[in-house]
């Protein structure tokens, strides 16, 4: 992920076993595979002999396991987990996820992990608190719904989950892990992608996406609907409908960004889906050129979609430093710029002279793109067509992304002419909303940073109580 990039809050995993099995591993595996949707911190509950226990630690999943000095200690039938880049409640290690509440007797009873964002958070924070709920996290949304749970648990899970649709406004998929059985939901619109997958012995597994699964050698049976909640207990897997009254909103990022080219969305292959961004941007552009590089990792599949549609090869030719991490940090703006140089480097022997395409997923901010620009300049190309894979982002998203205010997005302040000017290069391409939506092939995405319109709006209203009827 560059500088610049549009980043996704987190990632959730869970699996569920009649009988004891390797949570430890499992949950390492399926947390390293989703770690491009988080990496400040992770963390895990685990279920062994009706007894909850969870480890959270900030950094990346492999680092943060290796200071566990006995995994046996982990081992139980059932586990939830989190991987973390934080957008509502800050960087708090109270935010650390999975979150979790205790009874009377000091035992965990409910443990929750939650992609996405809600956007009515604060309103309902103070009527919980007004009613004798004590929060511990800083601002975290996610504990909202964990204490809406808590006040309804005796009621049955079903209802408990169903005052969180009746109440909370956003985006959310979520893990849950009670004494005796794991739970997974998903918004009403389906705003965040969440899965479920089966392995031998009757055991379950939730991920975020598909990758996840595969992760662990899961077969992949079906993702979980919006507005759908699955329990999953020595049983089977038991579904309900909590609510299904809302257009669907998946958000078109995971497609462009997010998701791993290896996972599947909607039956899609996110690789193929790329791929062929790529070609609708050949029968946009039509632009000749002697060589088209992918800015490596989410620009590449585009890049070969075009290259394949226009003939123009394809050549690997910007290297990415696969030793420095997402959260390498630099204390002023001028060397943050150049720490791309430390991310990617190009191999100048085939870029000086030449005419180059630089496909990039996206453009937020522009200084990346800039800075990429100046290093190709610098390389000696003859001319450089710069091409997004995604149409002009000219608002912030509020459901589950970290993304620049409007006042820092570069396509909100500026025309294409302008950015094409401020790039310096010789030519500028957007994907299309348009071609964006048919290769979606359907309505029920969301479409906010390109359009500015919404599935959920983005009000407070602090009147708002969860208090309602059955």
């Amino acid at each position: 992920m560059l500088l610049d990039k549009m980043r996704e809050e987190c990632g959730v995993f869970g699996v569920y076993a009649k009988k004891k099995i390797d949570t430890f591993s499992l949950m390492q595996y399926g947390l390293i595979a989703l770690q491009h949707r988080g990496q400040e911190a992770c963390g895990l509950s685990f279920l062994t002999d009706r007894k909850i226990y969870t480890f959270k630690k900030e950094g990346l999943v492999i680092d943060a396991f290796a200071t566990i000095e006995n995994p046996a200690l982990y081992q139980g039938n059932a586990a939830i987990g989190h991987t973390r880049y934080s957008t509502a409640g800050g960087q708090s290690k109270r935010n650390i996820q999975p979150l979790y509440t205790t009874n009377s007797t000091g035992d965990v009873f409910i443990s929750i992990a939650h992609n996405g964002n809600l956007v009515n958070s604060k309103s309902l924070r103070e009527n919980l608190t007004l009613e004798g709920f004590e929060f511990v996290s800083n601002n975290s949304d996610t504990e909202v719904m964990l204490r809406i749970i808590q006040k309804y648990f005796n009621d049955g899970m079903e209802i408990a989950v169903k005052r969180i649709f009746e109440s909370v406004k956003g985006a959310y998929s979520c893990v849950l892990l009670t004494q005796d059985n794991l739970i997974a939901f998903r918004d009403p619109q389906g705003i965040r992608p969440l899965s479920l997958g089966k392995m031998a012995d009757e055991t379950f597994v939730v991920s975020s996406e598909t990758c996840g699964l595969d992760a662990i050698g899961a077969e992949f049976v079906r993702e979980i609907e919006p507005g759908e909640m699955i329990v999953i207990d020595n049983n089977g897997v038991h579904s309900f409908n909590i609510q299904k009254n809302k257009p669907k909103a998946l958000c078109s990022f995971e497609y462009i960004y997010f998701s791993r080219p290896d996972s599947m969305l909607e039956g899609d292959s996110i690789y193929k889906f790329r791929e062929l961004s790529g070609k609708k941007l050949w029968e946009q552009s039509k632009i000749d050129a002697d060589v088209v590089i992918g800015v490596p990792d989410s620009g590449v599949p585009a890049a070969i979609g075009y290259s394949n549609a226009s003939g123009i090869p394809f050549r690997p030719i910007l290297l990415k430093n696969k030793y420095l991490g997402r959260s390498f940090i630099t204390p002023s703006q001028e060397m943050r710029e150049r720490t791309v140089m430390l991310k990617l480097n190009p191999i100048v022997s085939e870029i000086k002279g030449k005419r180059v395409i630089i496909m990039d997923d996206s453009i937020v901010r522009g200084t990346t793109s800039k800075r990429l620009v100046n290093i190709f300049k610098h390389a000696g190309a003859k001319e450089i067509h710069f091409i997004s894979a995604s149409p002009p982002i000219i608002a912030p998203c509020f459901l589950g992304l970290d993304t620049p205010e409007k006042e820092h997005l570069i396509a909100a302040k500026l025309s294409k002419d302008e950015i094409k000017k401020y790039l310096d290069v010789n030519s500028l391409t957007y994907l299309t909303t348009d071609n964006l939506q048919y290769l979606l092939k359907e309505t029920g995405y969301c479409y906010g940073c390109f359009t500015e319109s919404y599935p959920v709006e983005r009000k407070e209203n602090i009147q708002q109580s969860i208090t309602v009827t059955t």
